[in-house]
């Protein structure tokens, strides 16, 4: 008993003569972090985006997208593109998980068909002529439109004829998506276009038409309004990337809304601002904006033009996960799922 004690005795000795300083040191050499130093950062009480909301203006862009079109070839480029990138990260981080950029293409150009893993929605911002091929279905780009380019699909994007007018349009993909999950295979086609057949863009399951969308939108009732962009059989678009298109009369706002979502906005047309977490950013046709994740925004129509936007999100995605949540989500309705599901066994 007393050589019991004595051991004990012992080691409590040596732990009052060892330190945090020296356990810190050794633990670091095996490869290892104490989770007690970084609780706070790794559980917030909110969400935490590492990206601000931020507004391009259109009329600052345009000019340097046409000059990219004069000094840089499509063959040199593969796609012709100006990121959108968020000024609190790098590229490809317009939100943190949703990237943006305008892509641009000439007159008797292609931008060279290749397929990947990305999920690619695209909004058509002017031009006149322009085409997108999709696994062999060749579409017409109208001002408004929606095209998807579904993933490992093979895609080439064109214009024909010999007007000096340029194709531009607003990519959205979860490109952020894949510095976190390293999986994105990219394949080029040995040629410059992939086989294709055209195909009525009214009917096709990749396109949604403005001139659709604004009817729908329009017969709505209310001052504002969103419709969501959904396949045929009512679902979503894609796993990851969802959109919608939304109305809001002159003189009117819309909603508050906080959720985890993030999201990137176009203006179709109008004008008028967002006020996103106190911060109002103006906007007219043709800028874009992006909102990330739990910031409280709202949009304000001015002027005497209906405003019309288009906006993709990472819902579906969060959805998927169960991570969706706004603040009119019933939290204590989260655990109590798993309660129920835990009484039925």
């Amino acid at each position: 008993m007393t050589a019991i004690i004595t051991q004990s005795h012992h080691a409590n000795t040596n732990d009052h003569e060892d330190s945090v300083d020296e356990l810190l040191k050794e633990i670091s050499s095996q490869n290892v972090a104490p989770l007690w130093a970084q609780m706070k950062k790794l559980n917030p009480p909110l969400p935490n985006p590492q990206t601000i909301p931020f507004l391009w203006k259109y009329k600052e862009l345009r000019p340097n997208l046409l000059r990219a079109g004069k000094l840089i070839t499509e063959k040199q480029a593969e796609r012709r593109v100006l990121m959108l990138v968020n000024p609190n990260k790098e590229a490809p981080f317009t939100t943190d998980t949703i990237y943006a950029g305008l892509q641009l293409v000439m007159s008797n150009e292609t931008a060279p068909a290749h397929r990947h893993t990305a999920f690619a929605m695209r909004f058509i911002i002017e031009g006149e002529g322009g085409f997108t091929a999709v696994h062999g279905r060749r579409v017409n780009m109208k001002r408004g439109d929606v095209i998807l380019t579904p993933t490992w699909n093979w895609h080439d994007h064109g214009k024909d004829g010999t007007d000096s007018a340029p194709m531009v349009w607003l990519d959205g993909l979860d490109l952020p998506n894949f510095v976190h999950f390293p999986v994105h295979f990219v394949e080029h086609y040995q040629e410059s276009r992939y086989p294709a057949n055209d195909v009525d863009s009214n009917n096709s399951p990749i396109v949604f038409p403005w001139a659709k969308m604004l009817e729908k939108l329009n017969n709505a009732p209310g001052t504002w309004v969103s419709v969501p962009y959904l396949k045929g059989d009512g679902k979503e678009v894609s796993r990851i990337l969802g959109g919608s298109a939304e109305r809001l009369d002159v003189g009117h706002i819309s909603p508050k809304i906080q959720e985890t979502a993030s999201s990137v906005y176009h203006i179709v047309e109008g004008r008028g601002y967002t006020v996103i977490e106190g911060k109002k950013f103006n906007w007219e046709r043709g800028d874009t904006f992006c909102i990330p994740s739990w910031h409280i925004y709202q949009h304000f129509a001015v002027g005497d033009e209906t405003v019309y936007l288009y906006r993709f999100d990472d819902k579906p995605m969060l959805k998927a996960l169960g991570f969706y949540r706004t603040t009119e989500t019933d939290v204590e309705a989260l655990s109590e799922d798993w309660i129920k599901f835990d009484e039925q066994k």
